[in-house]
């Protein structure tokens, strides 16, 4: 029977009602009972005025409502979109207006924040606030202020006709120019998933699993949807230190905790709790190397705990996955094809890398998301058909090229070499620098500007803002930085600022990028 997302979760509470779903601070909930809110939220979202493939953004820390919307988005037929929480009004104004979201589902102090900008927002047409009882006086003459309890009334509602190709998310990242993009997702995607991470990482319904990193990431995601469809039980935690982190594993008896570089690196310099093996079942990493010293330290430090290192990019989930007992015997490596999903080394023509000869990783299978939305020119670049291998098809397939160059041993293992583009990759985030720039050069305070990633011992890279003075201005790195702090999220506000009196230039007249990486490339790590 053909599965779509919403079905991760009421299959699971058909089989399991009683079992709990979610944790969040004191508050725990059934299966059977979220099911039964999530039947009642896509009713309000319906009588709301949904349509069929409508954006809904959910613009809210984790917690039960948070994870409630996302799946009563996808039972009344429409598009969730998650807003990373950490987002200023910039990002989150670009986001609302690229998808063209209708219904925004908020708190009261995130709608305060976007006051200045809703009357911009002509498709949104209402806004869900999770926090209060009655309905609200609207801002701005388009929209109307609904509180959550409203929806949670609604009388039922007739749903959308959905299979299991239609979109279901838009997840936003970052390319290595301009704005950030949404990779549009459909229920195959998410659900193929779902079931090929439960696979190698044996998940079942004892486990608990303990979700800090943003649902906003498909990374992030991930960890409530393997879960749910398990029968786990998934703890919602947002936390502010990484020893809160720590903590939470040994009080809430954890069994599985996926992180970033940065967070292990951070984890790894405290002292556990002994006997947390007993219970910590696996970890894993994506989103980045671990480096090798953090490795080792939580391989010291959790030895009857399996770690799992994969590698993923959104337009495609997860590619690879490296196999516990395989860590000592493939140094380096990313691992082999997850289930369900075929992972190439190819050259610029499409045909085959031998082993150990570097090429482009190219990603095909039920995995690969639908594109980005309305942007055809980087969707063209990024998925793109792979020439057929069976004489007899006539329609190419579309599999997403990944950027990065890599290599193949016989045995079927990736290594990573590097990227093809100028994306920088911080506390786990691929970050644009061009959406940094944009913020340094309305500052008013540089001439020129450009921003690099340069080796960070706890962040992966750290961001350096390279600039010129403004004419007439005295260049203050600390008031740029707090320029950068007031309208971008924290882990894209630049580590340090160094002012120069001219940038280098390559032989096409551009600032050179990688020149200055190679000359501050030991800037973090003398610290």
């Amino acid at each position: 029977m053909t599965m779509l997302f919403h079905h991760i979760l009421t299959r699971s509470a058909e089989l399991t009602p009683d079992a709990t779903a979610l944790e969040e601070k004191n508050r725990i909930i059934s299966y059977g009972d979220l099911a039964e809110k999530v039947e009642r939220v896509a009713s309000g979202l319906l009588r709301s005025g949904l349509k069929r493939h409508d954006r809904v953004g959910v613009y809210l820390p984790k917690s039960i409502p948070t994870v409630a919307a996302f799946f009563a988005t996808s039972l009344a037929g429409g598009v969730f979109v998650p807003i990373n929480p950490l987002l200023k009004v910039p990002q989150v104004k670009h986001i609302l207006g690229d998808c063209g979201v209708s219904i925004l589902i908020t708190s009261s102090d995130r709608l305060k924040m976007l006051l200045p900008i809703l009357e911009e927002c002509t498709d949104l047409l209402t806004i869900v606030l999770v926090d209060v009882e009655a309905e609200q006086p609207s801002p701005a003459p388009h929209l109307q202020i609904l509180p959550w309890r409203q929806l949670m009334d609604a009388s039922a509602a007739p749903l959308h006709r959905t299979i299991d190709t239609d979109m279901v998310t838009l997840l936003y990242t970052s390319g290595s120019t301009g704005k950030p993009k949404g990779v549009v997702i459909s229920h195959r995607n998410l659900v193929t998933g779902a079931h090929s991470v439960a696979e190698y990482l044996k998940v079942h319904a004892e486990d608990r699993v303990l979700s800090v990193l943003p649902l906003s990431f498909d990374y992030g995601l991930n960890q409530v949807t393997t879960p749910l469809l398990k029968g786990a039980t998934v703890v919602l935690m947002n936390y502010l230190f990484p020893k809160e982190v720590i903590n939470q594993l040994e009080r809430q008896r954890i069994t599985g905790l996926a992180g970033v570089p940065p967070l292990w690196t951070q984890l790894a310099q405290f002292t556990w709790p002994e006997g947390i093996t007993e219970h910590l079942r696996y970890i894993t990493n994506s989103g980045g190397a671990l480096p090798t010293a953090t490795l080792e330290t939580l391989r010291r430090t959790l030895p009857r705990t399996e770690i799992y290192l994969m590698y993923g990019l959104t337009e495609a989930f997860r590619s690879t996955w490296l196999p516990p007992d395989e860590i000592d015997q493939r140094p380096g490596s990313i691992g082999k094809a997850i289930p369900n999903a075929e992972v190439m080394v190819v050259r610029e023509d499409g045909t085959p890398c031998a082993p150990h000869e570097p090429g482009e990783l190219v990603h095909r299978g039920s995995l690969v998301a639908l594109g980005y939305w309305n942007n055809p020119e980087k969707t063209a670049r990024r998925f793109r058909p792979l020439p057929s291998r069976e004489n007899g098809l006539t329609l190419p397939e579309i599999a997403v090229w990944s950027g990065d160059t890599v290599y193949m041993d016989e045995d079927g293992y990736f290594y990573f070499v590097g990227r093809q583009d100028d994306m920088l990759k911080s506390s786990g985030y691929r970050i644009s620098p061009t959406e940094i720039e944009e913020v340094v050069y309305d500052s008013g305070l540089v001439g020129e500007a450009v921003a690099i990633g340069v080796p960070h011992p706890v962040l992966g890279q750290g961001i350096v803002v390279v600039a010129t003075p403004a004419k007439g201005i005295e260049p203050c790195p600390k008031s740029l930085i707090a320029v950068c702090k007031g309208k971008l999220p924290s882990y894209m506000v630049p580590a340090e600022v160094i002012y120069q009196t001219s940038l280098p230039r390559n032989a096409n007249g551009k600032i050179d990028r990688k020149k200055l990486v190679a000359e501050l490339g030991d800037l973090f790590q003398e610290e």
